[in-house]
């Protein structure tokens, strides 16, 4: 069961104009990237009364401080006061980055979030995660605020290029591998065109509200959900700062081998469901060429908000459809993890 604020139906249209009928705003802003701004805007732009546009370039690379200001800027020269609305339509990236300069202007305005990727729809628009990058490290600056609402329609996902829908498909597979065997294997056995996005979406967002309702400051059960997260977002600072971007998926599904692999050194799964995790992933994400030292890979994680002190923790799959946290990694098991998965 979702929350009121939490609302998906196909046309985004209808879910907008559903939200501004029943409110009351000074003025109206609208967040977009180039992208979103040419194939999303037009599929919302009816629905909203006056308003103005505020437009940043897209991409991890300018999820920091410098694209904030820009963002703080724009929304103080249209003069937004504390009883305006911020409508933000883009991705993660944006919905992250949105979201915290919303929630910090004039210490706090509205925001209504509309996701436009996968990837957004399915995990970063949901459980009230704001934030950004900072010197290289994953959201290492942000807070926690649910969006006044969240309007997830799946008719933006006509809008993607492969590559983007393929990387928002590696959080619906981590959300069956830590929770649902039987889904897992009707994903498994699709192609990622294949797949029931409808219906797939709607189980990833029930599921990951069913986890954040509980654990909303990530005190506990909400680790889970790091699965895949610890080596992946390593990987990914690590290909950003080289100047050398790969997608947020393509690192989780890397992060999720590797994890399965130490999930299986840990008596957590067995050898046959690692091999059926990673020739799946392999198959659907392809292969991430890693340099032969992994330390850089080692720096980073030692900066992973997970960690307690010098200890790396991992959330790891407990068997297919189960998960357990805070389980303590050495670096040489995260490098022989790193070797199994450049030996595939």
């Amino acid at each position: 069961m979702l929350p009121a604020h939490l609302v998906i139906d196909p046309n985004p249209s209808k879910l907008l104009s559903s939200f501004l009928e029943k409110s009351r705003y000074s003025s109206i802003a609208v967040l977009v990237d180039e992208h979103t701004e040419e194939h999303c805007y037009p599929l919302i732009a009816g629905s909203i009364p006056q308003h103005q546009m505020m437009r940043v370039a897209s991409g991890e690379e300018h999820k920091d401080l410098n694209t904030c200001g820009r963002i703080w800027h724009q929304l103080t020269q249209h003069k937004l006061d504390r009883h305006s609305l911020v409508i933000i339509l883009g991705g993660g990236v944006l919905g992250d980055m949105g979201g915290f300069c919303a929630a910090t202007y004039k210490r706090g305005v509205d925001f209504v979030i509309l996701p436009t990727t996968l990837l957004a729809q399915v995990d970063a628009s949901v459980g009230g995660k704001l934030g950004i990058d900072f010197e290289h490290l994953k959201n290492h600056i942000g807070l926690f605020q649910e969006p006044t609402s969240t309007l997830i329609s799946t008719k933006f996902l006509k809008t993607l290029p492969p590559r983007e829908l393929r990387s928002g498909f590696a959080e619906v597979i981590k959300h069956c591998l830590i929770s649902d065997k039987a889904m897992w294997e009707v994903i498994r056995t699709k192609s990622l065109t294949e797949q029931d996005w409808d219906t797939l979406v709607r189980h990833s967002v029930e599921f990951k509200w069913s986890v954040v309702s509980e654990d909303p400051r990530e005190k506990g059960l909400r680790k889970v959900l790091n699965f895949g997260h610890t080596v992946g977002h390593a990987v990914e600072a690590y290909f950003l700062e080289k100047g050398a971007r790969i997608f947020h998926g393509e690192a989780i599904a890397m992060g999720m081998i590797c994890e399965s692999y130490l999930a299986v050194k840990n008596g957590l799964l067995d050898e046959a469901s690692l091999l059926q995790v990673s020739d799946y992933l392999l198959k659907i994400f392809g292969k991430v060429e890693l340099p032969k030292n992994y330390e850089p890979f080692l720096e980073l994680m030692a900066q992973d908000k997970k960690n307690k002190g010098n200890k790396i923790l991992m959330a790891l799959t407990k068997g297919i459809g189960q998960a357990v946290w805070d389980i303590e990694i050495s670096e040489e098991e995260v490098k022989s993890s790193l070797s199994y998965y450049a030996s595939r």
